[in-house]
């Protein structure tokens, strides 16, 4: 291994733990909101959801756990894109991993909501008042995330500016990220000031996030960054 191979390892590396990251969070929050919260639930029947949960409780244990693991993954991948992002620019690289760490932990007090639905399973309730609460933390634990996808969009945003401005990342790459994080902003942002908005755009945007993850694992590796100047051009393997 030659000096500048030596010299670019930590970007490498951080590449490929990124890439690494990105996928099982991306698993485990796939499995834990589609496959367990998203099929429990039953939109505005607090009875039906609270019997759901009580007759898959393990199951529903397993989702909070998988969604506690892909805020802990959140982190890990923040840390990851902020070494491979300094050389292009150490300010914005270093703002873009916070709004991420911070997302993480707006994405930990949301699912606080869903670890306080378990305590009320094995409660004995005639009233349907706890059956009503379980209802109302779910709701919060939507409401609280989807809160912290507008730090989680900036996020993307800065990522993408990163990734076309670095030159060792193809400009598409970062244009179609940028794409991904409006994506999450119009949504969240639209939640907020129009009551009852329906807008997904994260559902056609969020490609971006897909391809960085795909180009960190397949190309990240392989990188060869010029530090003397930010934003420089460089050589694939």
């Amino acid at each position: 291994m030659t000096p500048l191979e030596t010299a670019h390892q930590p970007i490498r590396r951080a590449a490929l733990i990124g890439g690494i990251a990105l996928v099982a969070l991306a698993v485990l929050a796939g499995l834990a909101n589609f496959g367990v919260v998203e099929n429990l639930v039953t939109e505005g029947d607090a009875q039906r959801t609270a019997q759901n949960i009580r007759e898959a409780e393990m199951l529903f244990r397993y989702g909070v756990a998988g969604f506690l693991v892909a805020a802990i993954l959140d982190v890990v991948v923040a840390w990851a894109l902020l070494v491979f992002f300094t050389p292009v620019h150490e300010g914005v690289a270093t703002l873009a991993a916070w709004l991420r760490a911070v997302y993480a932990g707006v994405f930990t007090v949301a699912i606080a909501q869903l670890a306080g639905v378990t305590p009320l399973l094995g409660v004995a309730d005639t009233t349907g008042r706890l059956d009503a609460d379980v209802l109302s933390k779910i709701n919060a634990f939507h409401d609280i995330w989807d809160a912290g996808l507008s730090l989680f969009g900036l996020h993307l945003a800065l990522l993408g500016y990163l990734a076309y401005k670095s030159r060792y990342v193809p400009r598409w790459v970062g244009v179609l990220v940028l794409i991904a994080g409006l994506g999450y902003l119009v949504d969240s942002l639209g939640r907020l000031l129009v009551p009852g908005s329906s807008i997904e755009a994260a559902m056609f945007t969020f490609v971006g996030e897909v391809v960085l993850m795909i180009w960190l694992l397949v190309k990240g590796g392989h990188v060869t960054v010029d530090e003397s100047t930010s934003a420089s051009p460089v050589q694939q393997r």
